[in-house]
């Protein structure tokens, strides 16, 4: 296995094969070529190397893999991006998202609490599927419907059970310059078509990928710099952007932001079926990761435009 560089850190071509590096601490990113992955390695700075691996570079699913690859770098702590996300898909192939979701998960947890190492995980708001209208607590029960949201959860209890030091922190309608997402579905349609029906009665809360690997690092920063132990990490953590909008407000806001001409028109859930069903409110409260780590969430417009921009 080899990776032509690391993030934030220049090596020797003789010192890339990984097991070489022995004694530098990295931040190991899993998933590292889906869009929050490469949010990461998009990141200006980080308070440790960013050791990536995408998944075909390394199966979280394969048990015996994973602690290979713990055994031969010294990894500091685990940040997993790695995921099965086909929501839809993920109702005919149910043994393949609980590989990722669930085995995969377990599988990092078991090699970071072997090594007393904090596991970040990353998980949905599709957990919460009630007639809750008020944002959501890490508190609040939950009620997954569907094999991808159902997989995620097990993945957040797999972990949390095998080590007492995960960080799982749910998130919501993810988007980034990398990747398929919403925002670039909007764009490539609306430049498509005249019309675009989006339904209105799902509402959430955007989150632009950067905003969220940047908080994350900043989080590791803390503990690196003894402003917080990594004890502090451990439980459930939600983020998203600020605010709370339907999926037509934001295709609306892509649309304009853009200077489409195409007609954006609101619909109901029930005129565009799915196979896996979606929350109708899902918005997170977010009060408790802000107060924690004092972190500063953008808006979700203001991080709209800038992804705009960066999709120039």
């Amino acid at each position: 296995m080899r990776f032509s560089w690391l993030h934030g850190m220049k090596i020797p071509d003789s010192n890339r094969s990984l097991g070489f590096e022995t004694e530098i601490n990295m931040i190991l990113l899993t998933g590292a070529g889906g869009q929050l992955g490469q949010s990461f390695l998009a990141q200006p700075t980080a308070p440790l190397p960013l050791l990536p691996c995408t998944s075909s570079q390394l199966d979280i699913a394969d048990a015996r893999a994973v602690e290979a690859f713990f055994r031969a770098h010294p990894v500091r702590y685990c940040v997993n991006c790695a995921a099965y996300t086909a929501v839809d898909k993920a109702e005919s192939e149910p043994d393949r998202a609980r590989a990722v979701n669930v085995a995969g998960v377990r599988n990092l947890a078991k090699a970071c609490a072997a090594r007393g190492i904090p596991l970040i995980h990353f998980s949905t708001d599709y957990v919460y599927h009630s007639r809750q209208n008020t944002p959501y607590k890490e508190t609040d029960a939950v009620h997954p419907r569907g094999v991808y949201a159902r997989t995620k959860r097990a993945g957040e209890a797999a972990a949390l059970k095998t080590h007492a030091g995960t960080m799982v922190i749910r998130t919501s309608w993810v988007y980034s310059p990398f990747g398929a997402n919403f925002v670039k579905t909007i764009l490539r349609y609306g430049r498509e078509r005249p019309l675009l029906r989006v339904v209105y009665d799902q509402v959430g809360s955007p989150t632009y990928a950067p905003d969220l690997a940047a908080a994350v690092l900043q989080i590791i920063g803390q503990v690196e710099k003894g402003e917080k132990t990594a004890a502090d990490l451990a439980g459930i953590w939600h983020y998203s952007n600020e605010g709370a909008i339907s999926w037509y407000d934001f295709a609306q806001a892509i649309a304009r932001g853009k200077g489409l001409s195409c007609r954006v028109e609101a619909i109901e859930s029930r005129e565009f079926p799915t196979a896996a069903e979606r929350p109708f409110y899902s918005v997170l409260h977010k009060g408790k990761i802000k107060a924690a780590f004092g972190l500063e969430i953008p808006y979700w417009l203001d991080s709209l435009e800038v992804c705009l921009r960066e999709l120039a």
